[in-house]
């Protein structure tokens, strides 16, 4: 089977496609990835050297929730299709909208990992304020999940978000994200702290919310856009936000391995976000073994279940409250790392991902066989 793949190297979905890549080809699948946003570092692109029937071809094409993504879309469409005619793949696999209604006579698989107006709507709690661009952002996310034979998204809340936002699908299901938990490490001794991924100006991840009480313990916050380049010597920058008790650590953009290290650390880390449609640094964190202290919205719940401990929506003092109480307690704090490393394990890794998306596609390939 042959399956090209979109992406962007802008994104979270970077991770995401690593994971997905990687696993169609060591199941024997070729892949063609084509990514877009930006031309991507060298860091960025270490991951695929190993991998022998991957393609890959990236563009600076710009992406559909860009203001000037507009520009761009009919250039790099009739790039997609230009090379769908010339690689002729089976299944194209879309992590943007706007390819969702591409005309190519193969399946179309659209994947939601998240859209302006779900995530306008979870942060502002009111639909956003009609504009021309905003106008054809509606129009081009509809044509592409009206055009696409399969919507995916990570969580079922993504995918009612999505309809209640959107036209409806003519087919879609959930496949939650996955990661290979060869990456992480369970089992170092942890430091009493805090931790989470985010931007401090993400009112989407709202990681501010640890920012606005003391805490007993140290919390580190780091940046989630990647470095732009791996340092020979590890590069310390950290801003120590500190009153009375309270230390926090404003770390910028860290290597694979330094977030490694930091995951692996870490007691307690702090999904804090209002808009979390799946949650790959949470899942990260479970991985590494961490407690997770989450913010109480249905997709993380819909995730971990009553493998977290839970803060009230959007709370700053519910939050500390329960950092406090569970930093309190080293045996609780263990015991809820273990439960989320466990439900991490059985259900969100990479390999579950990749068979799930391999038997989406076997699928759409046998109901156009069957329509011949």
């Amino acid at each position: 089977m042959h399956v090209l793949v979109t992406s962007d190297t802008i994104t979270g979905i970077w991770t995401y496609t690593r994971e997905l890549v990687t696993g169609l080809v060591s199941q024997g699948a070729r892949v063609t990835l084509v990514s877009f946003g930006q031309v991507p570092l060298p860091h960025q692109t270490t991951w695929m050297e190993s991998l022998h029937g991957l393609d890959y071809r990236p563009t600076a094409f710009r992406l559909e929730w860009m203001q000037e993504g507009q520009e761009d879309l009919e250039d790099s469409a009739n790039y997609l299709q230009g090379l769908v005619a010339e690689l002729m793949p089976d299944v194209l696999h879309l992590g943007q909208f706007c390819y969702g209604n591409l005309p190519v006579d193969i399946p179309r698989v659209l994947v939601a990992h998240g859209d302006m107006i779900t995530w306008w709507m979870e942060v502002h709690g009111r639909e956003p304020n009609e504009t021309r661009w905003l106008r054809w952002y509606r129009n081009t996310v509809n044509r592409g999940i009206s055009g696409a034979d399969a919507v995916v998204a990570p969580s079922a809340w993504m995918l009612d978000a999505l309809n209640r936002s959107y036209s409806k699908p003519a087919r879609s299901c959930v496949i939650y994200n996955g990661r290979n938990p060869i990456f992480f490490n369970p089992y170092v001794n942890k430091d009493d702290s805090v931790m989470t991924v985010g931007r401090l100006w993400d009112a989407g991840k709202q990681v501010f919310l640890l920012t606005q009480h003391e805490h007993p313990v140290p919390v580190c916050i780091v940046g989630s856009d990647p470095p732009v380049h791996v340092p020979r010597i590890p590069i310390r920058a950290d801003v120590k936000v500190a009153k009375d008790q309270t230390s926090v650590a404003i770390r910028g953009p860290q290597t694979e391995a330094q977030l490694r290290t930091l995951y692996s650390r870490s007691a307690i880390y702090a999904a804090t976000a209002r808009y979390e449609p799946s949650g790959m640094p949470t899942l990260e964190a479970a991985l590494s073994r961490c407690a997770i202290v989450a913010n109480d919205i249905p997709s993380l719940r819909e995730i971990w279940g009553d493998t977290a401990v839970y803060f009230r929506a959007n709370d700053a003092s519910s939050l500390a409250e329960v950092i406090r109480e569970l930093g309190g307690d080293r045996e609780r704090c263990r015991n809820y790392g273990s439960l989320a490393y466990k439900r991490a394990r059985e259900r969100f890794t990479g390999k579950r991902m990749t068979d799930e998306y391999l038997d989406l596609y076997r699928g759409l390939l046998a109901k156009r066989s069957a329509a011949a």
